[in-house]
């Protein structure tokens, strides 16, 4: 889809079985210029109540995706990222983890890269609310693993932040095979191979504690990641 110039920013929020988390969401944004991109694919009530807040908040470009089943974090995320419309995109978690006001600050660093991306480890990042020590323990083991497989040198792949240049995550999206969480780490591998520019923002993050990563979702994300990296899995 061609981008619109005078949509200046979609931003993706993936909401799978969400509906307790996506009014106060919506009640934190006051104001956002571009479109916020809501992919619903669960089971309870979220594109429901989805549309109730379109209905209510006129001052936002709401737009809700609903399908039947379940796309995947990467699949909700990627199936966002094609329908946007506007140059320059992204998506950010429907927990509430960080605000509007800090991807419009990731956005102003695209005037000179083509994707930036939040981390809560880089110096200068803010976390009111941390993970526990043994989640913390399992993000740095899976930050070392990546770093050897793929050689990405980032601090933290896995933050539920990220915007882009629409001309450059265009380019990439029809190469990513990934549909689960392990997603964020294909994206930033596919980008760096396509020459593009990627620079780590310190954010502000408070963790919400709800993960939905489970223990058998870190054993499919390494497994994955493995036959990506070997080239056995294509597009």
């Amino acid at each position: 889809m061609n981008a619109a110039p005078d949509i200046p920013y979609s931003l993706v929020i993936p909401a799978y079985n969400e509906e307790n988390r996506i009014r106060p969401l919506f009640d934190a944004i006051g104001r956002f210029d571009g479109e916020l991109i809501v992919v619903c694919d669960g089971t309870d009530r979220t594109a429901q109540v989805v549309q109730e807040i379109v209905r209510t908040r006129t001052d936002l470009a709401i737009r809700c995706l609903t399908f039947d089943h379940r796309l995947g974090k990467g699949g909700g995320v990627i199936t966002g990222l094609a329908a946007a419309r506007a140059p320059l995109v992204g998506f950010f978690d429907a927990d509430g983890s960080t605000t509007i006001f800090e991807m419009m600050r990731l956005f102003s660093f695209l005037s000179h890269n083509d994707c930036a991306i939040g981390s809560r480890w880089a110096d200068g990042s803010t976390l009111t609310v941390r993970q526990g020590i043994l989640r913390q323990l399992e993000s740095r083991s899976f930050n070392m693993l990546i770093r050897f497989l793929f050689g990405l040198d980032f601090n933290d792949t896995q933050c539920g932040a990220k915007v882009f240049k629409k001309t450059a995550i265009d380019r990439i999206l029809p190469l990513i095979v990934s549909r689960g969480f392990e997603f964020d780490v294909e994206i930033l591998w596919q980008l760096r191979r396509a020459g593009c520019q990627v620079v780590e923002v310190p954010i502000e993050w408070q963790n919400k504690g709800d993960s939905r990563v489970r223990k058998r979702d870190m054993m499919r994300m390494v497994a994955n990641l493995f036959l990506i990296r070997l080239g056995l899995r294509q597009p």
